[in-house]
């Protein structure tokens, strides 16, 4: 039993092939490598070049490898690039996917795990969110996931199918075994752009934002580690074949870190007093957004174990050590 990995080749995509691999399972990737790296995709893993909208290819690597569930990752994932490229965001993130669903239909895919995010909420006004909160994101990244939500959820009514859908809060760190990592070139994650000025790649790096309504004045995120996220997914997929109905579910801690909060601790494990410049807010930057992740854990069975900030920052901080060993 297959499973195809749209984007595996990508940041979280690559360490969701690597769980597989681990759990004995045998994992196709598809990436276009528009951001993502051919050797991010570990020996024993086919690689499949192209695109998860073109529903030819998708159905004959689907026909060729008898693949019986899909992990959806590939996607644009950038906040203020979405408010600038709205259009741009809608074809790659929705109607990519919406052919990405029909083919797996059409080919008789009965399960499929949606990587969505916690930007479906906007700017909750009480936390920490509960897949029940109000829906109403800020951003064309928001909407373009939500949407992707709704046809999942539109098609498990129509046809015979069910998926589960993962909610992403802040993704950081790496593979603990040193295997993959966050490698995605001027990458926005604030604690690989923190880890990258510790280490001399940046001169410096920006703070958007001292006046949020937040005990610093800076954003509050809920910061999970991507191993952890990547079992999430395993977990998800158990579900499903074990006969398990459709659902979202919420991917965090359950408790926040503001952005001086996570400079000050990359400072302190990298032993580096780094510069930070302060501008004005980024759009579609809510101020706070934790998890509550009681249905992951309660449903999925999830159990993640590596919520540890000092641990996060530790592992970004050698993965982009790894990163300069590996370019240079």
């Amino acid at each position: 039993m297959a499973v195809l990995v749209t984007g595996g080749a990508g940041y979280i995509g690559s360490h969701t092939v690597l769980e597989l691999l681990d759990a004995g399972e045998t994992p196709v990737v598809l990436d276009d490598l528009s951001t993502g790296f051919r050797w991010a995709v570990p020996e024993g893993a086919p690689l499949f070049l192209g695109d998860d909208g073109d529903e030819a290819l998708v159905a004959d690597i689907i026909a060729r490898h008898d693949i019986t569930a899909i992990i959806h990752f590939a996607a644009k994932i950038v906040v203020p690039e979405s408010v600038a490229d709205p259009l741009g965001y809608y074809l790659n993130n929705t109607s990519k996917a919406c052919n990405l669903i029909a083919t797996a239909v059409a080919s008789g895919v009965k399960h499929v795990i949606f990587s969505s995010t916690a930007a479906v909420y906007g700017d909750p006004q009480r936390q920490p969110v509960t897949e029940d909160t109000p829906l109403s994101p800020v951003s064309p990244y928001g909407r373009s996931k939500l949407m992707v939500e709704w046809m999942l959820e539109d098609t498990a009514r129509a046809h015979d199918f069910a998926y589960v859908a993962l909610r992403y809060f802040n993704v950081a760190g790496a593979d603990p075994k040193g295997r993959s990592g966050q490698s995605t070139p001027n990458a926005t994650h604030l604690i690989k752009v923190a880890a990258q000025t510790a280490l001399g790649k940046r001169a410096s790096m920006q703070v958007f934002g001292t006046d949020y309504p937040t005990p610093d004045g800076t954003c509050v995120r809920d910061y999970i580690q991507v191993t952890d996220l990547a079992r999430a997914h395993l977990d998800a997929l158990r579900h499903l074949r074990g006969g398990g109905g459709s659902l979202v579910a919420n991917c965090g801690y359950a408790h926040g870190f503001s952005v001086l909060e996570v400079i000050e601790a990359v400072k302190r494990v990298s032993g580096v007093d780094f510069r930070v410049d302060y501008g004005p807010r980024r759009p579609g930057d809510p101020a706070m957004i934790v998890a509550s992740n009681q249905r992951a854990r309660e449903i999925l069975g999830w159990r993640p174990e590596h919520d540890n900030l000092d641990e996060i920052v530790r592992q970004a901080l050698d993965w982009e050590k790894r990163l300069s060993a590996r370019q240079a």
